[in-house]
């Protein structure tokens, strides 16, 4: 049962604060309890001693304070700030799990045990560069109401949270109670100030050496997460909402080896597999249909995997499925051997749209040429059965980079250390009457996820099944273990 909220407004003989008054926006006022004397002329006394231990510096401490430094460089003189950002309500008194800003956990190593409320500062230095400085809330002591009384941030309700100290030697950055943090007029502040928020975001399009290791990882999640679906099939094929079921299976190897999910599972059985983004996830997974699961686990660094695969859910796929699945596949073949070093990064998606409108033509379904069809000024016809595009960058968000120019993004050019996605598709709704029948209702999807280097493109997620036969196999092999 949650029971935030229940604070008081008395006062301890303990030296506590007169009034223990919730931090939390929406506190339901006639949920909080006067506490009886006896609780607060106690409460503060009885505990053993906290060892204040120093931890060593984590993993990616160096790689954040590398990545500090390029920004210092490219904002010099001016005062930076980088909130993580605060809890969100979802109902009431209970909130959303907190995840940071994409750019504070990037430039501070601190990921999925950051503090909210927490602000990263860059103050211009007489030496030259910046001082920078980690404010937040630091822990308070036992003698305070807070920690007894505050059910946002109080010990006793949430769990241990950080000293300074501690902070400041795991990340390798100075570190102060927020309490000493001011805004100042003339700050830059990441998504207030459209230069710095470009920039932070821009630096992230070529990973280091850590982001591609936490990626390799999440790949290997959402891998295991895939498997624990394809084994789960009996189960959820008997269930009324085996979508839900697909989730809930994904759900818990994401929690169990990661953080979380890095964005909302699509579970899309038959039809619904025809729109991009279902993730209502309350259909019925029949066999005879496929099933498109489109999911990455987001492990604690925040980094996330975007792996789809599409699964006949009765092990075999039709000829039509198989006929439509195998051309997704060579757009993707044909997308991943346009993905080469110096190239710019819309020619991955030109070149499965050669594919798709080559094939489409080919069945017929187009009423014009798929040369027409790919003109960039009068075409666009076979973009009915694949609206979207077919690659984006990934990291430490699904999709990564969002605030880039376009120069750097879509017409930017490929480089060793980028990391994107690889997702061709063909959608067939259920209604379309300009295709057969017995097309309507199909959608795949296959979607992987690259690593670019000197040599060429790397996929991550080659260890997931994907061709038609392998699928089968796939389905077949984890049926019966």
């Amino acid at each position: 049962m949650n029971t935030s909220g229940d604070s008081t407004t008395a006062t301890s003989t303990t030296e506590a604060p007169a009034e223990a008054t919730p931090v939390h926006p929406n506190a339901v006022t006639n949920r909080r309890q006067p506490f009886p004397k006896g609780f607060l002329d106690t409460i503060s006394t009885g505990w053993a001693e906290r060892p204040e231990s120093v931890p060593p510096q984590r993993e990616q401490a160096p790689f954040a304070a590398a990545r500090r430094e390029v920004v210092s460089a490219a904002f010099p003189g001016r005062r930076l700030i980088v909130p993580a950002g605060e809890v969100r309500v979802r109902s009431n008194d209970t909130d959303y799990p907190f995840r940071p800003h994409s750019a504070f956990a990037h430039l501070t190593g601190w990921a999925a045990d950051s503090e909210p409320g927490a602000v990263l500062v860059f103050d211009p230095s007489d030496a030259g560069g910046h001082d920078v400085t980690l404010y937040f809330r630091e822990r308070a002591d036992r003698t305070t109401a807070e920690f007894y009384g505050d059910a946002s941030i109080g010990e006793f309700w949430i769990g241990p949270r950080p000293a300074l100290a501690g902070v400041a030697a795991d990340l390798g950055v100075a570190a102060a109670h927020i309490d000493g943090f001011e805004a100042g007029e003339g700050d830059l502040v990441v998504g207030e100030d459209a230069d710095l928020t470009r920039f932070v975001s821009e630096l992230r399009l070529t990973k280091d050496d850590y982001e591609i290791a936490q990626l390799r990882l999440a790949v290997e999640v959402t891998a295991r997460g895939f498997d624990d679906i394809v084994g789960d099939l009996p189960r959820i094929i008997a269930h009324p909402r085996g979508e839900r079921i697909v989730e809930g299976v994904f759900h818990q190897r994401a929690r169990a080896d990661g953080n979380w999910e890095g964005y909302d599972t699509i579970a899309a059985s038959g039809p619904h597999a025809c729109y991009l983004h279902w993730t209502r996830n309350d259909g019925a997974v029949v066999a005879g249909d496929l099933i498109l699961v489109d999911a990455g686990v987001e492990v604690d660094s925040l980094y996330t995997a975007d792996i789809t695969r599409t699964i006949p859910v009765s092990g075999a796929f039709t000829a039509t499925q198989r006929l439509v699945y195998e051309t997704v596949r060579e757009a993707a073949d044909a997308a991943f051997a346009a993905a080469q070093p110096g190239v710019r990064f819309r020619s991955v998606h030109d070149a499965a749209m050669a594919v798709i409108a080559a094939r489409v033509a080919e069945w017929g379904l187009l009423p014009v040429t798929a040369q027409e069809a790919l003109d960039g000024e009068l075409g666009g016809q076979h973009r009915r059965y694949m609206v979207h595009g077919t690659s984006h960058h990934l990291g430490i968000d699904v999709h990564d980079c969002a605030q880039a120019r376009r120069e750097m993004y879509y017409d930017g050019i490929l480089e060793a250390g980028m990391v994107f996605t690889i997702e061709p598709g063909l959608y067939f709704q259920i209604d379309d009457l300009t295709v057969p029948e017995e097309f309507r209702g199909i959608g795949v999807r296959i979607e992987d996820d690259i690593l670019m280097t000197v040599d060429g493109p790397v996929s991550l997620s080659a260890d997931i099944p994907r061709t038609a036969d392998d699928v089968e196999a796939w389905v077949s092999r984890l049926r019966t273990e």
